[in-house]
């Protein structure tokens, strides 16, 4: 994660009390949690059994949910020491083979090769200024065979306005901008990175993966409390998802 900003520490400080704060509320969702139904799909064959590395891993609801699809371990890498932290007491008190611990991407300090899913997404990769040096931890990561899953909102979602009944683009934003300064509820006041979707698979690619799987989703992953938008309705790309394995 690329914290050498003030600004975006300083906010990325205030949302991560929400791990905190919403300890509850997150310990019964994880009670029943479940991946999407696309990430299902894509890795219901490849999880059981596996040791799963997940970088950026917040909440770690993912990782339970990796657990219960069979996952031999789970362990999240998060910047943020109280998402670490929460995350690590609810999987303990549900007793679920996940364990956490802090670090700075792209540097995870894992041994290498040990390995056999990284899984990311759902608003890690806007943190990263440098997206070779990740995909290439990533493949240090795996073990000979191993996969590398991303569910991530599209490149384009930067765009669009939430009217609520109109497609509108922001006159303020454009697809090839480096970044942005985010301006909506958790992290209001950080500098989000821009990738567009090329950049994303080149740089999968030139990591030495090769690419499996590539979708793109209409449904965001996430949608704030009381909002609605017409760019939710199914006309535009709102996520994408890539499945690639290391030879």
């Amino acid at each position: 994660m690329d914290v050498t900003g003030d600004e975006t520490r300083a906010a990325w400080a205030i949302a991560s009390r929400k791990y905190e704060d919403e300890y509850a509320e997150h310990l019964e969702l994880a009670r029943s949690v479940e991946l999407l139904p696309a990430e299902v799909e894509a890795l219901s064959e490849l999880v059981a059994g596996a040791d799963v590395v997940h970088p950026m891993s917040g909440h770690g609801l993912d990782d339970i949910a990796l657990a219960r699809l069979g996952a031999r371990s789970v362990l999240g890498l998060d910047y943020s020491e109280a998402a670490v932290s929460s995350a690590q007491r609810r999987a303990d008190e549900l007793d679920l083979p996940c364990r956490y611990t802090r670090a700075v991407l792209p540097a995870s300090g894992l041994d290498v090769a040990s390995a056999d899913l990284v899984y990311t997404g759902k608003g890690a990769l806007i943190w990263l200024a440098d997206l070779p040096a990740f995909f290439a931890e990533a493949h240090r990561l795996l073990r000979a065979g191993g996969w590398f899953y991303v569910y991530e909102a599209h490149p384009l979602v930067p765009l669009w306005d939430w009217h609520p009944a109109e497609i509108r683009i922001r006159p303020d934003r454009g697809y090839f901008a480096r970044s942005h300064v985010n301006d909506s509820f958790p992290a209001n006041g950080a500098v989000e990175r821009q990738h567009t979707l090329a950049e994303i698979v080149m740089a999968c690619r030139g990591a030495g993966f090769e690419i499996e799987h590539l979708a793109e989703h209409p449904e965001p992953f996430w949608r704030p409390e009381g909002f609605t938008a017409a760019v939710w309705d199914g006309r535009l790309p709102n996520a994408f998802s890539m499945l690639a394995r290391r030879a």
